[in-house]
């Protein structure tokens, strides 16, 4: 390995890599640029799902230490909200509120920690078997898809603030340069946060008696069989994310770091679970902060310290919540309907970049399948959630509810039951599916004909259409 400050990597030279110590001020400057880098994403993922943003930015800090002490200072990284938790969190919450949703948290952490140490026993080969790029491509393409309503019902509480935002963050995501382009979700949300604030449609109060200084509100995690069901999944989502975001890392700084991607595994996963024994989300390694790096080639493990200390100091102060609490619905939800949309689209450059053969009739099934379970559990329980919560606000008997699909498959009865529903259920169903077809194909009587001129010479194959 090199140890220089300077050295090449691929055609642009790294400035610093994760052993290297910058002056104090630039090392201060470069981790206040990861913090904006991350904030906007960070800060929306607990918006959505009713939890306390300032937590989330706290516990992101938290996170990260624990990250880097975890992989030994090898990986650089900072942990922020996952959005792979928003839909399951919202449909356990029914089953004991935000406590339930933080113990289902804590059981994907768990899940997702034993994971990791079996990787860092036995290697990442077989999580690269169970998860090909077509089975990740569903699963992540769920994520955004499953969440689109929630954009949406944000984004029509007061539709020309979310048109103002998802058009500000675009164009600055597509029309300029540098760091600006890095941060267009911030840039969008500081932009329209500030006309909003101009037009009246930003309530000041909760921010003149915020105080500069103090505790948050912590929140005790309880523990249910549903919720932990409907959530604990996640961890398989998180494997596959987390793998893609070393390798980019790798392929940046010409570095192997694939022998740390267990305890990456791990790191991720001990942040999770500290976060949600606070009262925090489930946290990911950022994209966002990756893409701060290929810019400025710096990968010294010391900024992301910096990072995570300022998010900390951050987290401590009731006036910073207070402001972020103030973000109307409708800027939210215009910046909402561009994360998730671009989510969705990851699948689709997965697809592309692990050259996902669609001659192959297994692939176009598991993605297919994958796709209309997910979305249409996730329909189907936002119109139980949508239901319910008009029965309960207007004091009406709960009995029409039972003629509602609740858009998730329980499994077991009584005490002993659990229910697994869209991102949940979608990537078992593409990890099944997949597996089956490919035993079929590979001791199955006759394979089928994957091109066109294989089906010509198949003379057991009556009429081939263009």
């Amino acid at each position: 390995m090199a140890t220089q400050t300077e050295a090449q990597a691929g055609t642009r030279a790294v400035v610093a890599y994760p052993e290297t110590r910058l002056p104090l001020a630039r090392t201060i400057a470069l981790g206040m640029q990861h913090v904006l880098a991350m904030f906007g994403a960070t800060v929306l993922a607990p918006i959505i799902m009713g939890f306390n943003p300032s937590l989330a930015i706290l516990f992101s800090g938290v996170g990260t230490l624990l990250f880097i002490l975890i992989t030994r200072g090898r990986v650089p990284s900072y942990l922020g909200s996952s959005f792979a938790f928003i839909a399951p969190v919202i449909a356990a919450k029914a089953e004991g509120g935000i406590p339930a949703a933080l113990g289902g948290i804590i059981a994907a952490g768990v899940v997702y920690g034993i994971i990791g140490l079996i990787v860092m026993r036995t290697g990442v080969g077989w999580i690269e078997y169970l998860m090909p790029p077509v089975v990740t491509a569903a699963v992540v393409a769920v994520i955004g898809l499953a969440l689109a309503h929630v954009a949406v019902d944000l984004a029509a509480r007061n539709v020309w603030l979310a048109a103002l935002s998802f058009s500000l963050a675009a164009l600055i995501a597509v029309g300029t340069r540098g760091f600006p382009r890095l941060i267009p979700i911030l840039l969008g949300a500081v932009i329209a946060y500030i006309v909003a604030l101009v037009t009246g449609n930003v309530d000041l109060a909760p921010i003149r008696q915020a105080a500069w200084i103090g505790v948050p509100d912590f929140v005790t995690p309880t523990f249910n069989l549903r919720a932990i069901s409907l959530i604990a999944p996640v961890a398989l989502v998180l494997v596959a994310e987390n793998a893609g975001h070393i390798k980019a890392l790798s392929a940046q700084m010409d570095r192997n770091l694939m022998p740390y991607l267990g305890r990456g595994f791990l790191g991720d996963a001990v942040g999770t679970v500290v976060s949600a024994f606070g009262g925090g989300t489930g946290q990911t390694t950022y994209a966002e902060n990756i893409g701060v790096m290929a810019m400025t080639r710096v990968y010294s493990i010391y900024v992301f310290v910096a990072a995570a200390l300022t998010a900390i100091v951050l987290g401590f102060s009731p006036k910073f919540g207070a402001v972020i609490g103030s973000i109307p619905p409708g800027v939210m939800g215009g910046l909402a309907i561009l994360l998730f949309g671009l989510i969705a689209a990851t699948g689709g450059k997965i697809i592309r970049d692990g050259r996902v053969d669609f001659a192959q009739p297994r692939n176009l099934i598991v993605l297919g399948s994958t796709l209309a379970i997910g979305v249409g559990s996730a329909a189907l329980e936002w119109a139980h959630t949508t239901v319910l919560n008009t029965l309960l606000n207007n004091n009406l008997p709960l009995g029409a509810l039972d003629r509602v699909p609740t858009g998730t498959l329980n499994v077991g009865t009584g005490n002993f039951s659990f229910a697994l529903g869209n991102i949940a259920l979608a990537t078992f169903v593409a990890i099944a599916v997949n597996q089956v077809l490919a035993l079929v194909e590979r001791f199955g009587a006759q394979k089928a004909p994957s091109t066109r001129r294989e089906a010509v010479q198949d003379r057991t194959v009556h009429e081939v259409r263009a």
